[in-house]
C-alpha cells in the first residue's frame, strides 16, 4: 500500500514538473512534438543561463584582475557591439536561404562556448604578460560576435516554437528556473573564487562554465525545428551575391512598409544607447571604488536575480491580460530611478544588495514583455531579417553608448555617468509611450 502511494506521489511530482517545463496548462493542447520543444527549450534555458551568470557576473572582474584597465573594459564592450553589427545581417540572410535556423545557432553558441574554455585556459600559459591582456580582449570580441551570429536564428526558431498564446506564461515560467540556477552557481562561484583566489578561482569558474554551457547545447541541438529543410539547393555563387545585394537593398523598402517596427527601434537605440552609458561601469565600481570582494558581487548578483525570479510568472500572466506594451511603460518610467540611486546613494554593501533588488523586479518584468514584443513586432516569415535589424539596431546604439560612457568617465567620474543614463532612460521612456502601440504579430509579407 505504501509502495503505490509512493508511486502515485511520484508521477504527480513528474507530472507537476512537465507541466511547469511547458509552461502551465495551457500547452495540453498542443501536438506531442510542440510539447517536447518546450520541455527542450526549458532545459536549455536552465543550463544556459547558469553558464552565462557565471560568465556575466565575473568577466569584468576576472579581466581586471588579470590588469585589463577600467578604460579598456568600456571601450570593450563599445568594439564588441560594432563587431557584431556587422555579422547579424549576414546571419539572418544565411538562415533566410537555408532554413537550417538551429544548425546556424548550435554552431555559433559551440564557437561562443570555446572562447569562453580558452578564457579559463591562456592563464596557465600566459600570466604576466601583456600578450595575454590583447588575447583575452579578442576571445571576449570572437564570443560576442558567434552569440550575436545565432540571434538570428535563434529567434526565428523561439518564435515558431512557443505559441503567441501562451508567451508570457511559458517565458515566465522559463526565465523562473533560469534566474533560480543562475542565483545558484552566482552565490557557489562567488564564495569558491573568493576562498581560492584570483585569477584561479576565475579560471575554474569558467571551466564550469563550459561545462554548463555543453548540457544546455545538448538539449537546444534536439529540438525539432518546425520548418526544418531536409536539403536545400545550392545556388551558384554569383546568384548568391546577387541574392546578398538584393537582400540589402531591400531594407529600407522593408522599414517602409513595417513603420511600427521602425518607431519600435527609434525606442530601442535610445534605450539601450542611455543604459550602455553607465552599464558598463558598475561591477568596475564595486571592485574598484567600494573594494567588494568576488563573493561580495556575487551576492549583489544573486539579491537581483531572485528579485527578478519573483515577479517572471506574475508580470507573465499581466503580460497575457494587459498587453505588453501598458507594462512595458510602467516599468521604463521606473527603470530610470536604478541608475539614480546607485549614483546618489550607493556607498555600503548593502546599500547595492537594496537597489539591486529594486533593479531585479523592475528589469524582470521588462525584459520579459520587452522580448514578447520583439516577437510580436516582427512579421512572421520574415523574423529572422527582422530580430538582425533590431539586434543591429541594439549593438550599435550600445556601442555609442559604452564609447560615450568611457569618454565621460574620466571627466565626471561615476555620479556623472550614472546621471546621465538616468536622463536619457527618462527620454527614452517618453519615445516609448508616445511612439510604440500595442500589436499583434505581423502579417506574413513576401520579402523584396
Amino acid at each position: 500500500m505504501r509502495i503505490n502511494q509512493l508511486r502515485d506521489r511520484s508521477v504527480r511530482i513528474r507530472h507537476t514538473i512537465t507541466r511547469f517545463t511547458r509552461g502551465g496548462a495551457w500547452a495540453a493542447v498542443l501536438s506531442a512534438s510542440q510539447q517536447r520543444n518546450l520541455t527542450l527549450f526549458f532545459y536549455d534555458g536552465l543550463f544556459s543561463a547558469a553558464s552565462d551568470k557565471i560568465i556575466l557576473t565575473y568577466l569584468t572582474i576576472y579581466l581586471l584582475s588579470l590588469g585589463i584597465t577600467r578604460q579598456q573594459i568600456g571601450f570593450l564592450s563599445s568594439i564588441s557591439s560594432f563587431s557584431n553589427a556587422l555579422l547579424l545581417l549576414p546571419a539572418a540572410f544565411l538562415v533566410e536561404r537555408s532554413g537550417r535556423r538551429k544548425e546556424i545557432t548550435t554552431t555559433s553558441a559551440i564557437i561562443s562556448r570555446l572562447m569562453v574554455f580558452l578564457m579559463a585556459l591562456l592563464p596557465f600559459f600566459l600570466l604576466g604578460t601583456s600578450a595575454l591582456v590583447w588575447i583575452m580582449l579578442a576571445l571576449v570580441i570572437i564570443r560576442e560576435a558567434a552569440n550575436n551570429f545565432a540571434y538570428p536564428g535563434w529567434i526565428a526558431l523561439i518564435g515558431d516554437i512557443v505559441p503567441i498564446e501562451g508567451r508570457g506564461r511559458y517565458f515566465g515560467s522559463r526565465n523562473f528556473i533560469m534566474g533560480l540556477a543562475g542565483m545558484l552557481v552566482t552565490l557557489l562561484m562567488g564564495e569558491f573564487i573568493t576562498r581560492i583566489g584570483e585569477p584561479l578561482g576565475y579560471q575554474v569558474a569558467f571551466l564550469v562554465a563550459t561545462l554548463l554551457a555543453v548540457f544546455a547545447i545538448f538539449f537546444f541541438n534536439r529540438i525539432e525545428d518546425p520548418l526544418a529543410v531536409e536539403k536545400v539547393d545550392r545556388q551558384p555563387d554569383d546568384a548568391v551575391s546577387a541574392s546578398f545585394l538584393d537582400n540589402l537593398l531591400s531594407i529600407f523598402s522593408s522599414f517602409k512598409k513595417h513603420n511600427q517596427f521602425l518607431r519600435f527601434i527609434i525606442f530601442v537605440a535610445v534605450w539601450n544607447f542611455t543604459i550602455q552609458i553607465s552599464g558598463p561601469f558598475f561591477t568596475v565600481h564595486m571592485a574598484e571604488t567600494l573594494h567588494f570582494t568576488a563573493a561580495m558581487i556575487g551576492v549583489v548578483a544573486v539579491t537581483n536575480t531572485a528579485a527578478n525570479m519573483l515577479v517572471q510568472r506574475q508580470f507573465g500572466l499581466l503580460a497575457d491580460k494587459w498587453g505588453d506594451r501598458t507594462v512595458s511603460i510602467v516599468l521604463a518610467f521606473l527603470i530610470p530611478l536604478v541608475p539614480l540611486i546607485w549614483g546618489l546613494w550607493v556607498r555600503v554593501y548593502w546599500h547595492a544588495i537594496a537597489v539591486e533588488i529594486l533593479s531585479g523586479l523592475l528589469w524582470g518584468g521588462f525584459n520579459l514583455v520587452h522580448f514578447n514584443s520583439l516577437l510580436t513586432q516582427t512579421p512572421e516569415d520574415q523574423r529572422a531579417r527582422f530580430s538582425a535589424y533590431y539586434q543591429i539596431i541594439v549593438t550599435l546604439s550600445m556601442a555609442l553608448g559604452a564609447a560615450f560612457g568611457s569618454f565621460l568617465i574620466p571627466v565626471i567620474e561615476f555620479v556623472g555617468v550614472t546621471l546621465a543614463s538616468t536622463i536619457g532612460r527618462l527620454i527614452a521612456a517618453v519615445i516609448f509611450l508616445v511612439l510604440v502601440k500595442e500589436t499583434s504579430t505581423l502579417e506574413q509579407t513576401s520579402p523584396d
